[in-house]
């Protein structure tokens, strides 16, 4: 007969002290860490421990006694529900501060160097409708409320189209309004809706893998372009061009109006043929004199305003005078290559996925750029000793890794290359203090600057430029 599992217990009036990742909070009892989510420094609550461990435990609060006397409204309906702006309920400049610190703690604690005076992180100027994309996805079981579902009304049909409850992938939380991009991003949103029911559509079903609607993004830009792809998991001519015909009579604006077909068991489109329907089959976005191309697969920083100070402050630490050549790792689409490359002799760019390095190369022939060149492969095969001989070693190496940071090999082809300076841009800074604790053997970080790019979110950019011994 097995044990039976230990009922956990509820922690009662349990002060919150500080923020941790992820967007949780932490509390302390009998010197044992407590994971809080849903809360921050200053409220007092009763919290129910949802797993507990030896050096820890997780939890959820189900009273608040006293609410944290920084503690500000959130503005969106959806706050809670929603697993996205779970910060809402504090104040910017105090979200500043938390992220401000968790730069400096990774890098003291995992990077383990000697640190030059940080520059304090710079706030994005659009707290609010700054992102320009964004994918929702379409599904037959919406995810309920913990009023709704103590409710004894009869509730609408369960259809949703909106973004995942937290936790859950086979639930979606159906989206009103969203704060994160502008207009007409939540009207064309709705409209769809609207359109589907009111003509019996199916929405998917993510665990049966059935039904016709499956996934909407929609991709805004600077130059006041607007792409719309949607994705539906069959192909049914009529009610694909029906839909889609509706859209275009609708919303003029659109000048980019796409679909897919995709019938595998994920939602990545990166494998998938996109059909275009009507207009253009890419958008631009402007930075400086410059225009970069974005088609339905490109990756692009999804806060265009706050990637061009981003980029800025890249450039800035690179030092470039003219005579430089400059390796740009993890180049993605090209931006930080070609924005660079008028302060440089030459730019290489290296990049993992091939469709983003034919958008690199596009994107240099657009702004005639001419001193670039691009590759793609996996960055530890393609950086060789070899490859270095071959296109001459680095003054400068740019890198901006993806969250999981830089692979040893890389890092080590990085150290025999030698080059004078590393400009490190980093969407996670643990990964980010890790790799600069292999590069300290040659490299001292001089500089440091965090660029705040998603408000009332956790996450945090970090930019750190390293100068040789």
């Amino acid at each position: 007969m097995g044990r039976k599992s230990r009922s956990l217990p509820l922690l009662e009036k349990v002060e919150i002290t500080k923020l941790a990742a992820e967007g949780k909070a932490i509390a302390k009892i009998d010197d044992k860490v407590v994971f809080i989510t849903q809360t921050i420094p200053g409220d007092i609550v009763d919290a129910q421990v949802i797993k507990k461990r030896k050096s820890f435990m997780e939890a959820i609060p189900v009273k608040f006694h006293k609410y944290s006397d920084m503690r500000v409204d959130a503005f969106c309906e959806h706050f809670g529900s929603c697993g996205g702006c779970k910060w809402q309920n504090l104040p910017y400049d105090e979200q500043l501060k938390y992220k401000n610190q968790q730069v400096i703690d990774n890098l003291e604690r995992i990077a383990k160097v000697e640190l030059p005076t940080i520059d304090y992180i710079l706030p994005s100027e659009k707290t609010t409708f700054y992102r320009n994309k964004l994918e929702y996805t379409f599904s037959n079981k919406r995810w309920l409320t913990k009023d709704e579902i103590n409710t004894e009304e009869t509730l609408e049909k369960s259809d949703a189209l909106g973004f995942h409850a937290p936790k859950v992938w086979d639930k979606i939380v159906n989206i009103n309004k969203c704060y994160l991009q502008k207009e007409p991003s939540n009207t064309i949103r709705l409209e769809i809706k609207k359109y589907a029911d009111e003509n019996n559509i199916a929405y998917f079903d993510l665990r049966k893998q059935e039904g016709l609607l499956r996934n909407l993004i929609i991709r805004t830009s600077t130059t006041n372009e607007l792409m719309i792809i949607v994705v539906f998991y069959y192909n049914d001519p009529k009610i694909t061009k029906d839909l889609l015909n509706h859209l275009s009579d609708k919303f003029p604006e659109i000048t980019s109006l796409m679909y897919i077909v995709n019938s595998k068991g994920n939602d990545s489109i990166t494998d998938q043929e996109v059909k275009l329907f009507k207009g253009n089959d890419h958008i631009f976005e402007q930075m400086e004199d410059l225009r970069f191309k974005i088609g339905p697969k490109s990756f692009y920083q999804t806060n265009s305003e706050q990637a061009y100070n981003l980029y800025c402050k890249t450039r800035d630490f690179a030092g470039l005078t003219g005579s430089e050549t400059v390796y740009d790792l993890y180049t993605g689409t090209g931006t930080i290559a070609n924005f660079v490359a008028k302060k440089a002799k030459k730019v290489i760019g290296v990049e993992f996925v091939p469709e983003a390095i034919e958008d690199a190369k596009v994107n240099s022939e657009i702004n005639k750029i001419s001193n670039t060149e691009f590759f793609a492969g996996d960055m530890k095969d393609i950086l060789t000793s070899t490859f270095i001989e071959e296109h001459g070693n680095p003054d400068v190496i740019i890198t901006d890794p993806p969250r999981a940071g830089m692979h040893n090999d890389v890092i080590e082809t990085i150290l025999n290359a030698n080059p004078k300076k590393i400009v490190y841009v980093s969407c996670n800074p643990a990964t980010q203090a890790r790799d600069i604790n292999l590069l300290n053997i040659n490299y001292k970080v001089t500089k440091a600057q965090p660029v705040d790019m998603f408000p009332h979110t956790y996450h945090v950019e970090n930019i750190v430029l390293l100068e040789r011994r």
